[in-house]
């Protein structure tokens, strides 16, 4: 814990020096934002046109979604509305991608692989996604069979992020890895499958199973860090154990390419990702019992595959409008963990991630500072972490089973901005928030805890993301802030929890210097999925 505890003091920014950074950009080393495996057999995936039949209220109605049968069509779909590009922007003879998860600075540090039985129009086998080419590479051919779903593993390319954020840059990678978390729930949820993070295999057994963990096939080439492994479909996921010796016989190919022809070391970097790995298989966590919560309110009968494509990072707010309170009240209820409705499903461990509000443009609200602990027994942790002078007053008009609480009614606009590393976004918006995360059980028993936090905060995000757009607005994730400076402020006992991420949400502002491209034209003559993906179950 020692080392961990050290990385997070030393990648802390402040208002009088910010954690260590390249200091400017070395445009000649830029990442390549994709990966590629040369030599490795490529699998073209159709793209859906048109929009699911799916609205976001179903996501979250008693009925559920239809289950769709599993096959390369529909798994193509899971790919695309997950991990896939979302548009292209141009600017001044620049362009570059959008993906539908976020991430910080747009660098996708997050790399995708399925692992799946035969299926209908599909190989048996290890596959790497190719969201540039929506194409799948098969790195592994192997005898793998089981019912029920398949497996998609997530992995980190810490130089992405450290190209432009130094030091600090793992956090961000555990935003990312956070966001596309949350993306595969959804989008799985939008087929109809449940998605369960599989949080019993290590972290040298994710590496085995993608690939990862081959060297010759990484030489010269950036490393991969395992990062989460998801099960997605019906039943139960195949042991580890089974599914690694179905792999002992496998076929591999593909040399992974270079993604910079120079490099800055952080040593940093490498050290806390050590120090934070899963060494040892951990046995799951038992269920939690979850508080019995009404449904969320309807929002919107949009569809889901819109909502998911048309998100985007907002740059700038007006400063003008006022968020209604419903639409609020709705954004903050979402995310509080429900059985069965994303993304929340996707992991049984209690929430340790929990909001403060800055108010600024909530109609019916004061301005002032709030609290949303995501659990019953947060309130009493958090209330006892803060300065004692803060109100904890329930807020008239909230729904009775949202724990929204007012600390303190002021006006937070410049303090949001200041603390947000002096960005406007934080207090040009109707609210902005700081997500503390509890730090105390963080320790030598379970270090990669340091990371799931930061998973948990980027699965937050990615909900207000998609809950902004339902709603009319939009969202954008913060990741420079003064920690510090907002522990202060709040008075906060920093060994129980720390400030590990920001957010905000308000009527952006768009940039018509802009041009935009459509995701995949530059595939002319792919084939496309219909609307309706056949066959839809009864």
């Amino acid at each position: 814990m020692d080392s961990i505890r050290a990385y997070h003091e030393r990648s802390k920014h402040h208002p009088e020096r910010y954690a260590p950074g390249p200091g400017g950009l070395d445009w000649d080393s830029q990442p390549d934002p994709f990966r590629r495996y040369a030599g490795a057999p490529e699998l073209d995936l159709r793209l859906l046109s048109g929009e699911l039949p799916v609205c976001w209220d179903d996501l979250s109605a008693p009925v559920g979604v239809p289950a769709q049968a599993m096959t390369a069509d529909s798994l193509a779909c899971l790919l695309q509305l997950s991990l896939g590009l979302s548009a292209w922007k141009t600017y001044a003879g620049n362009r570059w991608a959008l993906r539908n998860n976020p991430s910080s600075g747009n660098l996708h540090p997050t790399e995708g692989y399925l692992i799946c039985p035969a299926l209908p129009g599909l190989p048996a086998g290890v596959h790497h996604y190719r969201a540039d080419r929506h194409c799948l590479e098969r790195r592994a051919t192997a005898p793998l069979a089981w019912s029920g779903g398949v497996l998609l593993a997530l992995t980190g390319i810490h130089w992405r992020e450290a190209w432009k954020y130094g030091m600090r840059a793992f956090r961000y990678c555990q935003h990312d890895c956070g966001h596309a978390l949350a993306a595969l729930s959804y989008a799985a949820a939008a087929l109809g499958w449940p998605a369960r993070q599989l949080t019993d295999w290590d972290d040298v057994q994710i590496a085995a199973l993608t690939g990862t963990a081959r060297a010759a096939d990484f030489a010269g080439a950036e490393a991969e860090e395992p990062e989460a492994l998801v099960w997605i479909g019906p039943g139960s996921a195949p042991a580890a154990g089974e599914v690694l010796a179905m792999l002992a016989g496998a076929t591999w190919a593909g040399q992974a390419n270079a993604l910079s022809a120079g490099h800055r070391d952080w040593p940093d970097i490498p050290a806390v990702a050590a120090a934070t790995r899963k060494l040892a298989a951990v046995q799951a966590v038992q269920a939690t019992t979850l508080n019995a919560l009404p449904p969320l309110a309807p929002v919107s009968r949009a569809p889901v595959s819109h909502l998911i494509r048309t998100r985007r990072s907002a740059q700038s707010f007006d400063g003008v409008t006022a968020l209604g309170a419903q639409a609020f009240y709705r954004m903050l209820d979402a995310l509080l963990p429900r059985t069965g409705i994303p993304p929340w499903s996707l992991v049984d461990a209690v929430p340790c991630v929990h909001p403060v509000l800055f108010v600024h443009r909530v109609d019916g609200l004061d301005p002032g500072i709030y609290c949303l602990p995501r659990t019953p027994a947060a309130l009493a942790e958090l209330r006892d972490a803060m300065r004692p002078d803060w109100l904890w007053a329930r807020v008239p008009g909230c729904p009775e089973h949202l724990p929204l609480h007012l600390l303190a009614p002021l006006d937070v606009r410049q303090f949001a901005a200041e603390v947000s590393c002096h960005q406007e976004i934080a207090a040009d918006s109707a609210f902005a928030l700081a997500l503390l995360a509890r730090f105390d059980d963080i320790g030598p028993a379970r270090p990669w805890l340091y990371r799931q936090r930061f998973w948990e905060a980027g699965m937050l995000g990615q909900v207000l993301y998609l809950e902004a757009e339902a709603a009319g607005v939009q969202g954008t994730g913060i990741g420079c802030y003064f920690d510090d400076a907002v522990h202060r402020a709040l008075g906060l006992d920093t060994t129980r929890f720390q400030d590990i991420y920001h957010f905000t949400v308000g009527k952006a502002v768009a940039d018509a210097r802009l041009g935009n491209e459509p995701a995949y034209a530059h595939l002319p003559g792919r084939a496309c999925l219909p609307v309706r993906i056949d066959p839809w179950a009864s």
